[in-house]
């Protein structure tokens, strides 16, 4: 027991050593990076808890309250929810801190970049006092939780139909004869991918002799959608480009992938269902994987105005005025320094991991009050397949949008 005991103590101080050594490495310039890892340290704890919490949560009085106890899914879906309810209070709870920070100047840009040790204190106290919290509260944030999912699904569009024109606009821009016919090469590229995809799903998910019209639908307004992207951006009048018509093509055919993927295992027409009776530890990675990307790449852009990173000349996080400075010019320089403007909106930037906490949060849960069939697929269940046809249309519309707002407004700037 002795042993035992000084073992663990060992293993503490060395654990503890490692997180300072971790966070005194965090600079300015990677303090962004640091919250994405703190973003996925939550992801990769609701998956851990998912797993093995279940049984420990059946003797909390103040969770199994119910008559009849529930079954193994649903503690769960409830540990998965607690957890993202930590998360998504310590990133609010941040946004709110910094709402209205302009300049390096304030003192509240130090504390964006800095203080790492008492935020993954704070936060880990924030996601362990959420087990404590009753079963009303989670049950209330499950329900918001589908909403501010499906927003966070909206602001990567907008993000994803950002970049396409803006990598359009640099091509063009460079109004050489070999960009032009890169432009032209990757959009018959992406064409020649989104009717193979297309040509897959019906083989997939629209099996002979079964009645699939439901996906056959949701494949054929997907070509229908590929076909008035391409007429109205060729049309004099809008004046577009193929690129970007050909990308958002490719894009909503992946979503509509993505949702007939997701429809139960035992749906007749789901022809990937004879794969997916034993997934895989791989398959649960990658697709966790595949969600932290997307956060990562949508918190560094949607908060951003500039580039991924501070500027090189910017103060390492936490570094205060010395207390002797060297001459006058030093702290001189020091002082323009802390004036310069933030290069992105922190509160924003914040706001955004919010979102993302809820998005990963229905993806762990199927969308739905249960994780699943069998409690080991991610995103799967008939909500997940309508939240992903959703957000496809939006994407059709968003950018249809895009090409003929200015036309029907044209004293407005787009």
């Amino acid at each position: 027991m002795w042993a035992a005991s000084c073992l663990a103590s060992c293993c503490a101080a060395c654990a503890c050593d490692a997180c300072r050594t971790v966070v005194s490495g965090i600079s300015r310039k990677s303090a962004r990076i640091a919250y994405c890892g703190l973003f996925a340290l939550s992801l990769i704890v609701s998956w851990i808890l998912r797993e093995v919490a279940a049984p420990l949560m059946e003797k909390l009085p103040w969770i199994n309250h119910f008559h009849k106890t529930p079954n193994r899914e649903w503690f769960e879906t409830d540990a998965v929810l607690r957890v993202s309810l930590g998360n998504f209070l310590f990133f609010t709870i941040l946004s709110i801190l910094m709402v209205g920070v302009k300049n390096q100047r304030d003192p509240r840009d130090g504390l964006h970049h800095g203080g790492w040790m008492m935020k993954i204190i704070c936060w880990c106290l924030l996601v362990i006092f959420m087990f404590f919290l009753p079963n009303e509260i989670v049950s209330f944030y499950e329900s918001t939780s589908k909403f501010g999912a499906g927003l966070f699904l909206l602001v990567q569009v907008v993000l994803l139909l950002d970049f396409v024109h803006r990598w359009n606009d640099t091509w063009v821009g460079y109004d050489e004869q070999f960009w032009y016919v890169a432009l032209l090469v990757v959009s018959l590229v992406c064409y020649l991918l989104t009717f193979a995809f297309s040509g897959l799903l019906f083989h997939w998910f629209t099996p002979s002799g079964q009645d699939c019209g439901l996906n056959t639908f949701f494949i054929v307004m997907t070509l229908i959608f590929v076909f008035v992207f391409a007429v109205v951006a060729l049309h004099p009048a809008v004046g577009g480009s193929i690129l970007p018509a050909s990308v958002i093509s490719l894009y909503c055919m992946y979503l509509c992938y993505s949702a007939l993927s997701s429809e139960p295992r035992d749906y007749q027409c789901n022809g990937l269902h004879r794969h997916s009776k034993a997934v895989s530890t791989g398959t649960l990675t990658v697709g966790l994987l595949t969600t932290v990307l997307s956060v990562v790449y949508s918190a560094v852009r949607a908060g951003s105005s500039t580039t991924l990173l501070s500027p090189p000349s910017s103060p390492r996080a936490g570094s205060g005025k010395p207390l002797l400075p060297l001459d006058g010019k030093a702290a001189e320089e020091e002082e323009k320094e802390k004036a310069k403007p933030v290069t992105y909106s922190y509160a924003f930037f914040h706001i955004i991991f919010s979102l993302a906490s809820m998005y990963s949060a229905m993806l762990l849960t199927g969308w739905s009050t249960s994780v699943g069939e069998s409690g080991k697929l991610v995103d799967v269940g008939w909500p997940s397949v309508w939240v992903r046809v959703a957000t496809g249309w939006a994407t059709a519309a968003l950018y249809m949008w895009s090409l003929l707002a200015p036309i029907l407004f044209p004293d407005r700037e787009f």
